[in-house]
């Protein structure tokens, strides 16, 4: 292993069927995979772990979640038996000091780390630790403790925001029949990615006054909070696109990536 500096990342982690397609979603994040560096371990803070309180993985081999209903078996066979760190569990305990992370060893690795992991490093041997995200706090408490997170990045450790920037599943055309993106979907998209040209985060942040079309593309928090740990750890870095699109008419599989 390598202590490189690593770039952060968002990845919008979209249908949980990614894991196991071929497209030119896993096919981006396979790319992304292979051009960096290789990290010593990976901090995914994954929409798929939004709870009461902020913990951190601290078992040594962490388990592989399906947490989803209605996919075939292939799905619930996938694996991902990557090692976890107690180690890097203790760096981040100590770096977000004062506020409390507790160190979990129940959880593990859900879909929102395995579903890109498994084409990013497919072959499982980098640790993998996840953040959980506080559904109690405001998004600056996010933001902010991304910023806190940031040192780990210079010092070899991957750090991966995983949910989506627009995700709306209620509005989501299941089985595929919808021609294109809502037009809410593609403003919303779009708006994100001129604020990440800028560096103006202060929007980003209080993203629920950014007007209907944020309320329409984050009805909820907590595929969108993934993203405000990311730019909160890539502050001052430059800003770019490994993979764009939007799934489905209202799942945007926006990636960014800061350098």
């Amino acid at each position: 292993m390598t202590d490189s500096a690593q770039p952060v990342l968002f990845i919008g982690h979209g249908n949980p069927m990614n894991a196991l397609e071929r497209n030119g979603y896993s096919d981006g994040w396979r790319a992304l995979g292979a051009s960096l560096p290789r990290p010593r371990a990976v901090l995914s803070i994954s929409a798929h772990w939004y709870v009461r309180t902020t913990m951190v993985t601290a078992m040594a081999s962490p388990r592989t979640i399906h947490d989803f209903g209605g996919f075939p078996p292939e799905l619930f066979a996938v694996q991902y038996p990557a090692p976890g760190s107690p180690e890097l569990a203790g760096e981040v305990h100590e770096l977000l000091r004062p506020a409390p992370v507790g160190l979990d060893e129940s959880w593990g690795l859900d879909h929102g780390t395995w579903s890109v992991l498994v084409h990013m490093f497919p072959d499982a041997d980098i640790p993998v630790v996840q953040l959980s995200i506080d559904r109690a706090q405001a998004p600056s408490f996010h933001y902010e403790l991304g910023r806190a997170l940031a040192p780990l990045s210079d010092s070899g450790v991957l750090i991966l925001g995983s949910g989506n920037v627009v995700h709306n599943l209620e509005t989501y055309a299941w089985g595929g029949h919808r021609a294109g993106a809502y037009d809410w979907a593609l403003r919303f998209d779009e708006k994100v990615r001129l604020l990440l040209d800028a560096g103006d985060h202060d929007p980003l942040v209080n993203y629920e006054q950014m007007g209907p079309d944020a309320r329409l593309a984050a009805p909820t928090p907590d595929h969108y909070l993934p993203l405000l740990y990311a730019i909160g750890a890539g502050h001052g870095r430059s800003v770019s696109y490994p993979v764009q699109g939007i799934e489905g008419g209202s799942i945007s599989m926006l990636s960014v990536r800061l350098d």
